[in-house]
């Protein structure tokens, strides 16, 4: 039977052996894991499975990422307390609550109205502040703010999107999972001048991104 009760020693678990166990060393990105609850970010129906080491679903076809897949996105930034940040996908805004732990500033931007309703309003009811967000295709970036620190980007596509790379700041890095529609992989771009470095992390399966820098059109 599916009940909404959590045992507490299920999130300690999740730190010690989905992130501490797996190669999460960053303190600062360990600390901010275990400040924020992922049962609020998960639907009833799967808040016991809330610290499962997988992806459960938020509605309107998409899901919140794995703990460790998460995490590893987060530590690949480099966060520090002056880092602006653009997150791509606000889904049910748990990625989001953890950038506003580690970060001055996080721009969200979600292209579905009602995740990103919600999403908001939880972030808000939860007391987490320094977060902006904004409806529509976030492959275009959020110009209004750039330079940023770091971009994150929760969705796949074949390539990175030009205007992420144009809003991302000297020395700042995007993550993203970049590929085919059923294999990816998350690559780690780091902008030096007009240099991009890249470097591979792990292989990932996410959600389509939308737009015309993505596979799937409508928004």
């Amino acid at each position: 039977m599916v009940t909404g009760w959590i045992d507490p020693a299920d999130h300690q678990r999740m730190l010690d052996e989905q992130l501490r166990g797996r190669g999460i060393h960053d303190e600062r990105v360990l600390q901010a894991f275990g400040r924020v609850p992922r049962e609020r970010f998960v639907p009833w129906p799967f808040r016991a499975r809330a610290y499962d080491d997988a992806p459960l679903p938020i509605g309107r076809d998409q899901t919140v990422s794995q703990p460790y897949i998460v995490a590893l996105m987060t530590q690949a930034l480099a966060l520090t307390p002056r880092s602006r940040v653009l997150e791509v996908g606000t889904g049910s805004g748990y990625q989001t609550a953890i950038l506003a732990e580690l970060a001055e500033a996080v721009y969200t931007v979600e292209w579905d109205a009602c995740l990103l309703r919600r999403a908001l309003q939880r972030l808000r009811m939860m007391g987490c502040r320094h977060i902006d967000g904004q409806l529509g295709d976030g492959a275009l970036g959020w110009p209004a703010h750039h330079p940023y620190d770091g971009i994150l980007v929760a969705a796949a596509a074949a390539a990175v999107p030009p205007p992420l790379i144009e809003q991302l700041g000297e020395l700042g890095r995007l993550v993203m999972p970049v590929g085919t529609l059923r294999e990816q992989e998350l690559v780690l771009l780091t902008k030096r001048g007009r240099h991009l470095e890249w470097q591979r992390l792990c292989g990932c399966l996410f959600v389509p991104l939308r737009g015309p820098h993505g596979w799937v059109e409508s928004l």
